[in-house]
């Protein structure tokens, strides 16, 4: 460390820590170079970090009540490497969970520093911090998610399950789909007459909030659907129940049902505003499963209705999914409940792309007709397959058309002699 540099530390632990007071002598008497700031809440901390000026490291107790996810998020985008401070518990905070390094309680002066040395970076006067490298944690196998979303009252819920049931049947899966309620209104429970409030998508995001569950941890979270031979995760037990949800939490928790299921059939509000859009986060937050499933889904089912109102409600969703950063070629619209006659399903087509002009290149509508489904959910039973059969073939289309496309891009290709050109010649270039 050269002349004129220092660490400024940021620190957060509850009121009596015995590490919290000696870090805090060890600067105010120059036994460590360093700046170290105690912060009294979560909110100081993100403030302090939002606020553009460098720090070394942000030392942290993991006894703290806010310190999880979300707060190491904050301080990896401030380019801020995290070391937590406990005991046992520190050790499950590893390096995938964005954790730089762990101290026990009664660490000393030069293990600080030998981590400072090795996570952090000393800071002057007129010095940036670049961001911070620390090791990637290895690719892990994720399954396929499908995002399902609709207009209220459009059956976005049934086909969310008539997917689920189809592809529950399909050896590729091995039995391992689940049925993950992510609505605002959560209505699966419900259509699922489960005998229990939980545990559902609270306990499963409450869990990852400081650690990653195992696969094992988070499909006991889920009930077992026989008659349709899937899993369910039940939803929100009340609307306003989104705002326990922290969007990094919630991320890793989708992340943790791909890790933990072959597919994820996901049914989500169709309602995908963000800050962007109204300039309120609040807003953002409350549609952020909306939003983080459909970005990351595989396949986007968007579901309307014949008539009028149907499709122009459709066309706006479809607009509004691309708008949000989805691919076009991943949404797929689906006009439930849709005639018979071919000539009304091509006038229903035509009137799609006109309402869906600006969402660029969408796959066609798929149609599933009318069929006795409100029967089928009243009494547990399977839907039926004109429902399940249209659905679930057009999402092993596009997840097959887009696993060709990427299997091409990432194949080697010959090269014909004399495509590329030549070296010009001396005289080429005398002539010249």
């Amino acid at each position: 460390m050269s002349t004129g540099e220092r660490w400024v530390l940021l620190g957060l632990a509850r009121g009596r820590a015995g590490w919290f007071r000696d870090v805090g002598q060890w600067a105010t008497s120059a036994a460590i170079a360093a700046e170290f700031i105690k912060c009294v809440s979560v909110e100081e901390v993100r403030a302090r970090l939002a606020s553009g000026r460098p720090h070394s490291a942000l030392l942290v107790d993991v006894a703290v009540s806010g310190f999880d996810r979300d707060l190491i998020g904050a301080a990896d985008a401030a380019r801020t490497p995290v070391i937590a401070v406990g005991d046992g518990r520190a050790s499950r905070w590893s390096p995938e969970l964005g954790v730089a390094a762990t101290l026990p309680p009664d660490f000393g002066r030069d293990q600080l520093l030998e981590l400072l040395a090795a996570h952090g970076r000393p800071v002057s006067r007129a010095d940036t911090l670049p961001p911070i490298l620390s090791e990637e944690p290895l690719p892990q196998w994720r399954g396929r998610l499908v995002a399902v979303c609709g207009c209220g009252g459009t059956g976005a819920s049934t086909i969310a399950i008539a997917i689920a049931q189809g592809a529950a049947g399909d050896v590729r899966y091995g039995r391992r789909v689940v049925l993950a309620d992510l609505a605002l209104r959560a209505d699966q429970a419900v259509l699922h007459e489960a005998p229990d409030l939980g545990p559902g998508i609270q306990e499963l995001v409450d869990a990852h909030r400081r650690r990653r569950p195992a696969p094992e941890e988070v499909r006991a979270m889920t009930f077992d659907v026989p008659s349709r031979n899937y899993q369910l995760l039940l939803g929100l037990r009340r609307p306003s129940a989104w705002s326990v949800l922290r969007p990094r939490a919630t991320d890793a928790a989708i992340d943790g049902l791909r890790q933990a299921f072959q597919l994820t059939v996901a049914d989500v509000t169709g309602d995908l505003e963000g800050e962007d859009d109204g300039g309120s986060v609040d807003v953002e937050e409350r549609n952020h499963l909306a939003r983080s499933t459909t970005t990351a889904a595989d396949v986007v089912f968007a579901v309307g209705a014949p008539g009028l109102k149907g499709v122009h409600s459709l066309g706006r969703l479809v607009t509004e999914l691309t708008a949000s950063g989805v691919d076009p070629r991943r949404v797929v619209p689906v006009i439930n409940r849709a005639p018979r006659h071919p000539r009304s399903r091509a006038e229903l087509s035509g009137a799609l792309a006109v309402a869906a002009g600006t969402a660029g290149p969408v796959n066609g509508a798929v149609y599933v007709p009318e069929r006795k489904v409100d029967e089928a959910v009243r009494d547990g039973l399977a839907l039926p397959d004109g429902v399940v059969a249209p659905v679930v073939g057009a999402m092993h289309a596009v997840i097959d058309r887009h696993a060709d496309a990427a299997a091409r891009l990432a194949a080697p290709a010959r090269v014909t002699p004399g495509s590329l050109g030549h070296w010009a010649d001396s005289e080429d270039l005398d002539a010249s």
